[in-house]
């Protein structure tokens, strides 16, 4: 039995394709091991959407390849959107790369990773459309956390993301499909599910004509096992009433918002294609936090698109000393090839667009250390992800923080616990943007 190990790189909505295709390796009778170095095939499944992430690709392919030279690996393989974006350019460009596999030929992953152990190696690239969207999954993550992708590809269009052109068009699944894939992770053990997409509250509007993102969280919500329901990537020009009274609503709904803002001037966000200014974006902050009161807001900036003045520039500073996010994410703008924003005049210094991250991010850390300091003496409930053999105490996360990209909570216990279980814990002290705590 050939053992196969899979590498994956970039957004969970990448994450569920590699745990559909372990899925399916797993029926064509792989073994598979998370050591490289015992794999007879390596599977790197990448991320392609701006040039840090192609980097990391590259340097993990790169990593894998030493396996062949010196180690039992037979075969590698490049999957995911680098693969999709790139194609024949991957094995031309790096030749240790024995298949390269486009997005909608994940189905046949396991004949072609055959094929590649066997010395009969080949690129294969499916329709878009043949990427599967539901399907069983291995999962890659904690057994009790589990990503649930509702749809895949984007009609957004932002002038500065490839993503429509490596993914393509929209394509939901249906309300039932979603549910029933809860229903089987929630009997697998999984208590949080995180609901993802492209852009989560388009969710619908290709196969029902409206979108039915609220419809589905109140769905999942009925499955009696579920604890948690998360969602990220939502829109701010569809943020509905009806979505925000959901949430709040909804016991199993974390209040949690996870808002890509992008930016905030109003001839920037044209320039992006993007909807609203300062004013109307600074109103949709007031009306969430009106609505779900101790609401956790999460979003996303960029700076240095092309373009972008001083002036431009403190007006998003000033945006985010105001609005006081309780999470936020500040990335410098990457000239994507095949993009409408690679093309436009006035791109940016890379200096001056470091420049601006980094004052935007020691903004934020000051405000994330105040907020992580009003709760100091509350309590929050707390989902154990493990233990820290190093400090001598549990971890986890807050319902106010989503996995890998937010903080965690570091706590003492004078039991022995369960990871994976729920506990109350109560805030003591803060570090940056992490929590301490004991058990209650």
């Amino acid at each position: 039995m050939y053992k196969v190990c899979m590498v994956s790189l970039g957004c969970p909505k990448n994450q569920v394709d590699a745990e559909m295709m372990l899925s399916l390796l797993k029926e064509a009778e792989f073994e598979i091991t998370p050591a490289e170095a015992d794999a007879d095939a390596i599977i790197i499944n990448t991320c392609g959407f701006i040039e840090a992430a192609k980097a990391e690709a590259i340097e993990n392919i790169l990593e894998a390849a030493e396996y062949k030279k010196n180690g039992n690996c037979k075969a590698l393989i490049v999957t995911g959107c680098l693969a999709e974006r790139y194609r024949d350019d991957v094995t031309e460009e790096i030749p240790e790369v024995d298949a390269c596999v486009g997005i909608g030929s994940n189905q046949k992953i396991g004949e072609i990773v055959k094929s590649a152990i066997e010395g009969k190696p080949y690129n294969s690239y499916g329709e878009k459309t043949d990427l599967r969207l539901d399907g069983d999954r291995i999962l890659g993550g904690y057994p009790f956390t589990a990503y649930l992708k509702i749809a895949d590809g984007c009609d957004n269009c932002c002038t500065y993301c490839a993503i429509p052109k490596i993914r393509g068009r929209m394509r939901s699944r249906t309300v039932e499909s979603c549910v029933a894939e809860a229903r089987k992770l929630a009997d697998m053990g999984v208590k949080e599910l995180i609901v993802v997409a492209q852009d989560t509250t388009a969710y619908g509007t290709d196969i029902y004509g409206e979108p039915r993102l609220a419809e589905l969280l109140r769905e999942l919500c009925k499955i009696e096992k579920l604890v948690w329901i998360r969602t990220l990537y939502t829109y701010p020009d569809k943020i509905t009433d009806e979505l925000l009274q959901t949430v709040a609503s909804e016991q199993k709904l974390v209040k949690y918002f996870d808002i890509p803002l992008q930016h905030v001037n109003g001839d920037i966000l044209k320039a992006m294609n993007r909807k609203g200014d300062a004013e109307s974006l600074s109103a949709l902050i007031d009306r969430i936090r009106e609505k779900i009161p101790n609401v956790t807001l999460r979003t996303t900036f960029i700076t240095g698109f092309p373009g972008e003045s001083e002036e431009q520039f403190c007006e998003l500073a000033e945006f985010v000393k105001e609005k006081r996010f309780e999470r936020l994410g500040c990335f410098t703008y990457s000239a994507e090839e095949d993009t409408v924003a690679a093309t436009l005049p006035n791109q940016i210094d890379e200096q001056v667009k470091n420049d601006r991250m980094e004052q935007i991010m020691e903004m934020q850390l000051t405000i994330a250390s105040q907020k992580n300091e009003e709760k100091i003496g509350t309590e929050t409930e707390v989902l154990i992800e493990g233990w820290d053999d190093y400090i001598k105490c549990y971890f986890g996360r807050t319902p106010a923080d989503a996995p890998e990209i937010d903080g965690k909570i570091f706590f003492l216990a004078d039991r022995p616990l369960v990871i994976g279980d729920f506990v109350r814990v109560r805030i003591n002290d803060i570090i940056e943007y992490d929590l301490l705590g004991e058990l209650i």
